[in-house]
Formats: structure tokens, C-alpha cells, sequence
């Protein structure tokens, strides 16, 4: 076994946790409202936060499967640095989506003509992919803001040394983060042809 980094402290974990859990979420949630596209002229495109969001989703989905194979091969150090850069990689992936939001704006599935709201001749060309879309961006918006408290909760008992209380939730929280990642690439993936 690895020897912890952390002391335990769990009331002060669970509380730091929180506040930046809700700080993160009120933060993507109250920046998302504001829209200085147009208002704020970047020095470049500012369409570069969707691409690196989709890069970095990636990243940590490669990274996620390499965490995976090195615990299973009792690589626990490896597995311990790569798990500190797929978080570190999603801290920036929430920068970059903070930007993108404040400064791209919304990209509607189907839109083509720069007009808010899709027409019925819109909703006909995106036709069933745009439901497709739709569910995949319905499941990926709440499971991306309930995975972040317990992923930091997972990483806590790991740097504590708390392996089987590790081991426990990250059974529940690794596919989620997984799913969240690679839905991520797919709604980029989806959306990139209809950014102005």
C-alpha cells in the first residue's frame, strides 16, 4: 500500500468538498446565464474553448482507462499520477467551459441560419439526430455536476489512505466520470457543425 498524503480530517473534507462542489456548480450555472459574445471582441476565435473542451473530455477519458489498467496491475503510483492529471485536466476543462459559455454564447442543434430558435425547416434537417442529441446531452449535464462532489470525495480517501472506502466509491463514480467524458467528445462531436 501507498502511504498517505493527506491527514485525515473528515468534517473538514466533507465541508471543503461541498463548498467548492457548489461553488463549481453555481459558477457554471450563473456564468452560463451571461453571454458577452459580441460585446467582448477576443484576440482569437472563440469557437478554440469547444474544441479544447472536446480535446481535454478525450484526454481524460484515455486517462480514466489508463488509471484503470494501471490499479488493476498494482501500478499504484502510476495510477496515483494519472488520476491527479485527469483532475487536474477537468479543472481546466471547466475553465475552458466557463469560457465558452461567456464568450461563444449557445449553439441550438440544427441551427443554420444565426436565427434563435429552430424553424420547422431546421427541426426537419436535424431530424432524429437532434433527439438523439438531446438525450445524450440530458444525461450528461446532471451526471457531470453530481459526479464532481464524489470524485473529490474518492481522491480524499485515496490521499488518506482510506483504499477500501476508495475502492468503493470509485466503482459507483469512475463509469460516471467515464460516461460524462466520452459523452462529452460526442456532444462536441455533434454540435461542432452548427457553431457560427
Amino acid at each position: 500500500m501507498m502511504t498517505p498524503v493527506l491527514q485525515k480530517n473528515d468534517r473538514k473534507a466533507k465541508t471543503l468538498i461541498i463548498i467548492v462542489s457548489v461553488i463549481v456548480f453555481a459558477a457554471v450555472t450563473v456564468l452560463g446565464k451571461y453571454n458577452l459574445a459580441g460585446k467582448v471582441t477576443l484576440p482569437f476565435d472563440d469557437r478554440i474553448f469547444a474544441s479544447a473542451n472536446a480535446v481535454i473530455n478525450a484526454m481524460v477519458s484515455l486517462l480514466l482507462i489508463a488509471g484503470l489498467w494501471s490499479v488493476k496491475n498494482g501500478k499504484l503510483e502510476a495510477h496515483k499520477k494519472i488520476m491527479l492529471i485527469a483532475m487536474t485536466l477537468s479543472v481546466l476543462f471547466l475553465l475552458s467551459y466557463i469560457g465558452h459559455h461567456l464568450f461563444a454564447g449557445e449553439t441550438a442543434y440544427g441551427e443554420t441560419d444565426g436565427i434563435k430558435g429552430l424553424s420547422d425547416v431546421e427541426l426537419a434537417a436535424a431530424g432524429s439526430k437532434r433527439t438523439v442529441y438531446l438525450l445524450i446531452l440530458l444525461t450528461h449535464i446532471p451526471l457531470a455536476g453530481l459526479a464532481l462532489p464524489f470524485i473529490l470525495f474518492s481522491a480524499y480517501r485515496a490521499l488518506i489512505g482510506e483504499y477500501d472506502k476508495h475502492k468503493k466509491l470509485v466503482r459507483i463514480v469512475w463509469p460516471i466520470w467515464f460516461y460524462v467524458a466520452i459523452t462529452g467528445v460526442i456532444i462536441y462531436w455533434m454540435i461542432s457543425p452548427y457553431y457560427n
